[in-house]
């Protein structure tokens, strides 16, 4: 992998793991698309994208620090509001279960998955009418009932949210999209929808890049420079981070002024175009 592509990779990433546009399915399908010769399944792969998605958690964690410092506080008993975050640290433990139990189940049946681009593709399509179905269902639902707060959220909201993410684990559905959604669903303005996706997010990212950082220790001593240098390997992950942190500050400055329009309606848009695109390219290579 050159700089170039590296650099490329990073800048995908912190834009499409926090848009509801699928990062794993773009990490699938550019490459191909794009005639690159990366192998993804390749063991010098994974340093490359542990850093990434350490830079996008860690932009997370910067982003919404005052937030965690808060639900820290809270599990002392101490800080503003202890009782009103107690309840939000219940609400995203619930949330994160159904993906960390169902994870292990589907991880390897699904794994085949991850290597399609044509499989990416396709999801990706179906990503557009998650969002599309979701944001004008929501509308129908709310036609009936006002919208709530976050707070205002129970465990079988939450519940529903985690559910939600785990559609995720198919190459080419958004895990921000399909939570966004989930809390749509489940009554919550965009603005709160999108702010309990990217808390969510949080735990979720940095366990995944925990889990898999002490199998860097196992691969072969020249592997974690075979595919990107030790250099470029930490540019890639701080450009993911910087572009990770401008993509959720531009997103919940989007999600609050769109409260009153179909504000998910321009990533379906994207997703239907991308993915059909993405199936004709791949079909004359």
């Amino acid at each position: 992998m050159t700089f170039l592509q590296a650099v490329f990779f990073a800048l995908v990433q912190g834009v499409s793991e926090l848009f509801p546009v699928s990062s794993l399915g773009h990490a699938v399908i550019l490459p191909a698309v794009l005639r690159w010769h990366v192998d993804q399944d390749a063991l010098q792969f994974l340093p490359f994208l542990v850093v990434l998605h350490v830079g996008t958690a860690t932009a997370l964690l910067i982003y919404f620090w005052r937030e965690w410092w808060g639900l820290l506080l809270a599990l002392f008993g101490r800080g503003e509001a202890v009782d009103e975050r107690r309840h939000l640290i219940a609400l995203l433990v619930i949330g994160t279960l159904p993906a960390v139990v169902l994870g292990f189940v589907f991880e390897h049946p699904l794994r085949h998955l991850f290597g399609s681009p044509a499989a990416a593709a396709f999801f990706l399509i179906v990503n557009g009418f998650v969002l599309y179905g979701g944001e004008h269902l929501r509308r129908r639902a709310l036609a009936a009932r006002d919208r709530r707060e976050l707070g205002d959220a129970n465990w079988r909201d939450a519940l529903a949210v985690g559910l939600w993410q785990t559609l995720a684990f198919l190459p080419g559905i958004s895990r921000s999209g399909a939570t966004i959604v989930g809390g749509l669903l489940a009554g919550l303005r965009h603005e709160d929808a999108a702010r309990f996706s990217f808390l969510l997010a949080t735990p979720i990212i940095a366990g995944a890049a925990v889990l898999e950082i002490p199998k860097l220790r196992h691969l072969p001593a020249a592997a974690g420079n075979a595919a990107v240098s030790g250099g470029t390997l930490w540019i890639a992950g701080l450009v993911a981070g910087v572009t990770a942190y401008a993509s959720t500050a531009f997103l919940m400055r989007y999600f609050r002024n769109r409260e009153e329009s179909p504000a998910l309606d321009p990533f379906a848009y994207y997703c239907w175009a991308a993915g059909v695109l993405a199936l004709v390219l791949l079909k004359i290579e």
